[in-house]
C-alpha cells in the first residue's frame, strides 16, 4: 500500500459496513416491536448503534480525504459518478410515489366514491403552510449555492453564513412539516388520499432532515477548513442532493397540494 503505483484508492479494512447492516437490521427490527407490541426501546437501540456507526464511518472518509490525501481527481469522478447514480435511485423512488398518487387520483376507485379527494377528506390549502415550506426550500436553494461559489471563491465567512442559513431553513421546514401532520384533518389510514399522502411528502421530509445533516456535517468540516477552492467534493455532493429534495418538494407542491386538492 505504501508503494502503489496507482491513483485509485483501496480501502483500509473496517468494521464499519458490518455493524452498520447490523445495527440497521436491529433498527428494522425494532420498528416491528415497536408497530405491533408498542415497546420502542429495541428500535432505539438500533437507531442509536446506526448514528454512532455513521458519525464514526463519516469521520474515517474525511480523514482520508483531508489529512491522508487518499480522494485523488480520479477518486473524486468515482465518487461523483456515485453520487450521481445515487440520486438517480432516488429520482426512481419518488417516481413510484407518484405514480401511485396519479393512479389513484386520475382513477379514483368506486369504494372512495370514485371522486378526489374522496368524501370526508378536508385537504390541506396549497396557498398557505404548503407555499410558505415551497418558499423555504426555494430560498435554502439559493443559499446553498451561495454557499458553493464561496467555498469556490476561498470566502470563508461568507460559506459560513450561507451554509448556516441553509441548515436554519431546513430545520424550519421540517418544524412546519410537522406542525402541519399534527393540525391534519386526515391520517396514512385514510383511504388512497392519505396513504399516498403520507407516504410521500414523509418520505420527502424524511430526505429533507437527512440533507439538513448532510449539510450540517459540511459546515463542522468548513468551519474546520477541510475544504478548498478546487477540493470540496463533499460540499458538493451535499448540494447535489439538497438540489434534489428542492425540486422533489416542487412536484409534491404542484401535483399532491394544489392540483390533488
Amino acid at each position: 500500500m505504501l508503494n502503489k503505483n496507482h491513483s485509485y484508492h483501496l480501502v483500509e479494512v473496517s468494521p464499519w459496513p458490518i455493524l452498520g447492516a447490523f445495527s440497521v437490521m436491529i433498527m428494522l427490527t425494532g420498528t416491528i416491536k415497536w408497530f405491533h407490541l408498542y415497546e420502542i426501546n429495541l428500535f432505539m437501540i438500533g437507531t442509536m448503534c446506526t448514528l454512532l456507526i455513521m458519525y464514526q464511518w463519516w469521520r474515517d472518509t474525511s480523514r482520508e480525504a483531508t489529512f491522508q490525501g487518499l480522494h485523488t481527481s480520479n477518486v473524486v469522478k468515482g465518487l461523483r459518478w456515485g453520487m450521481i447514480l445515487f440520486i438517480t435511485s432516488e429520482v426512481l423512488f419518488f417516481v413510484s410515489f407518484f405514480w401511485s398518487f396519479f393512479h389513484s387520483s386520475l382513477t379514483p376507485a368506486i369504494e372512495i366514491g370514485m371522486i378526489w379527494p374522496p368524501n370526508g377528506i378536508t385537504p390541506f390549502n396549497p396557498v398557505q403552510i404548503p407555499l410558505l415550506n415551497t418558499v423555504i426550500l426555494i430560498s435554502s436553494g439559493i443559499t446553498v449555492t451561495w454557499a458553493h461559489h464561496s467555498i469556490m471563491e476561498n470566502d470563508y465567512k461568507q460559506s459560513i453564513y450561507s451554509l448556516s442559513l441553509t441548515i436554519l431553513l431546513g430545520i424550519y421546514f421540517s418544524i412546519l412539516q410537522a406542525y402541519e401532520y399534527m393540525e391534519s384533518s386526515f391520517t396514512i389510514a385514510d383511504s388512497a388520499y392519505g396513504s399516498t399522502f403520507f407516504m410521500a411528502t414523509g418520505f420527502h421530509g424524511i430526505h429533507v432532515m437527512i440533507g439538513t445533516t448532510f449539510l450540517a456535517v459540511c459546515l463542522i468540516r468548513q468551519m474546520n477548513n477541510h475544504f478548498s477552492s478546487i477540493h470540496h467534493f463533499g460540499f458538493e455532493a451535499a448540494a447535489w442532493y439538497w438540489h434534489f429534495v428542492d425540486v422533489v418538494w416542487l412536484f409534491l407542491y404542484i401535483s399532491v397540494y394544489w392540483w390533488g386538492s
